[in-house]
């Protein structure tokens, strides 16, 4: 089978992707903590995210996000839906591509 490709420019449209809006178009459940109060970066949320049977609190920042329970974060869909999802970046590729984001 052919390696398919992607477009740079999709690529770049990935990474710049705001966290937010990769997980309430993709996550199962996706609720805003309205009572979070930002210690720093004034413009930061946190949501309560359920992937199947995995659920995590994120703190989202335009592109950026960070897992509170897991300690780590990344910056953009791919980052995104690699770390909650458990995928390699092919597979994280794949799945974004199948769901037209």
């Amino acid at each position: 089978m052919a390696r398919q490709l992607v477009d740079n420019s999709v690529l770049s449209h990935w990474r710049a992707m705001d966290a937010v809006r990769v997980l309430t178009r993709l996550a199962d459940h996706a609720k805003e903590d309205v009572s979070f109060t930002p210690n720093t970066a004034l413009m930061t949320t946190r949501w309560h995210v359920r992937f199947g049977a995995r659920e995590f609190e994120l703190l989202c920042n335009g592109p950026k996000f960070f897992d509170t329970r897991a300690g780590t974060g990344g910056g953009g869909a791919i980052d995104l839906v690699m770390h909650c999802l458990c995928l390699d970046f092919k597979a994280a590729v794949q799945y974004l591509q199948k769901k037209n984001l």
